[in-house]
């Protein structure tokens, strides 16, 4: 038995507290105030729409990704497995959770390497950004993208997060320049992505200024892991400190606006509490180009690869049928479709 550090425990409580409780933001993705207009005539048919696209040097079949999750225990290593091998099954991206528990305890590698189950897949690696603070630098970083054969490095974005748990990493000074570093010596592209709280459109400026060639902006509307935090605290002052974030945040369909007006030929990933298809499909609209989804592949996971690709082709069927209902043909027509806001 692989011997757990204290970041694979905490990684373990996560999925469990995810698959267990209730830890959604009380926030909406406000994607519910934006509306497609109907093509009764929509001059297409369904069977030709494409919902491919090129990314990072890789060929994607439908704009979805399998968001940033976990890795670090035998639990999840089998998890990341499901999900690589339903990934390269459908043709869609997908990201690992952080690798640190992997960096601290090389053995725990096996847990986060899944190229043998998806040779072809766009692969994002992942450490926070916050460790660059806490002695972490290009070789660590060069570490997680070798380990599982990465097409690009995600940092992660999670500064409240770190703020309610009575062991976080809260020394966010001066956190910039080191991303530059990364930014400037990494052979992939960076990808800057939030957890569950959105960008400003300060904050992506700023990013997008120091070399960062994506943002994920992971707004507020699905896990809020503030409230996770409450689950996984030991003490009741802990636990009211991280409940008194449980609407925080900037919500997902105002962080797209935010990087796109800020930056407005930066790469845009959406994610942050969405749920279908025709969701995906609205954050192209507003500027996105793929959408991310973790709770409802974690899900599926845990039940079965079976349940894991019926999901995903289910939220490919969505998008396509949307697509089709307004009449665009391609993602690139889609990015162009109006939307209706409430």
């Amino acid at each position: 038995m692989t011997k757990v550090t204290q970041t694979g425990s905490r990684k373990f409580d996560h999925i469990r507290i995810n698959l267990e409780k209730d830890v959604r933001s009380s926030l909406t993705t406000g994607l519910e105030r934006y509306q497609f207009i109907h093509r009764a005539l929509p001059e297409r048919n369904l069977e030709d729409v494409d919902l491919g696209l090129s990314l990072f040097g890789r060929q994607l079949l439908a704009p979805i990704l399998i968001s940033s999750m976990t890795g670090g225990t035998e639990e999840a290593g089998a998890i990341n497995r499901t999900l690589a091998t339903a990934a390269q099954k459908t043709g869609i991206a997908m990201g690992l959770g952080s690798q640190r528990a992997a960096i601290e305890q090389p053995d725990l590698s096996a847990t986060f390497q899944v190229r043998a189950e998806a040779p072809d897949i766009l692969l994002f690696a992942n450490l926070g950004a916050v460790q660059l603070n806490y002695g972490y630098g290009i070789d660590e970083c060069n570490r997680a993208v070798e380990m599982i054969r990465a097409d690009a490095l995600i940092l992660h974005f999670n500064a409240l997060q770190e703020a309610v748990q009575p062991e976080g990493d809260t020394r966010f000074e001066g956190l910039l320049r080191k991303i530059e570093a990364v930014c400037r010596n990494l052979p992939v592209p960076v990808i800057a992505k939030e957890v569950g709280w959105g960008f400003s459109e300060l904050d992506a400026q700023r990013l997008a200024e120091v070399g960062v060639a994506a943002i994920d902006v992971a707004g507020a509307g699905g896990t809020s892991w503030s409230q996770v935090e409450m689950h996984r605290a030991t003490t009741e002052r802990q636990a009211r400190l991280a409940a008194a974030f449980g609407n925080w945040g900037i919500p997902t369909s105002d962080a797209i606006l935010n990087v796109r007006h800020a930056v407005p030929n930066i790469t845009v990933i959406a994610s942050g509490g969405l749920r279908s298809g025709v969701d995906i499909a609205k954050c192209i609209a507003l500027g996105a180009i793929l959408g991310g989804m973790a709770e409802p592949f974690l899900k599926a996971a845990s039940l079965s690869l079976d349940d894991t690709i019926q999901t995903i082709d289910e939220i490919k069927r969505q998008i396509q049928v949307c697509m089709f209902s307004v009449g665009a043909g391609n993602l690139d027509e889609l990015s162009e479709t109006t939307l209706n806001k409430q």
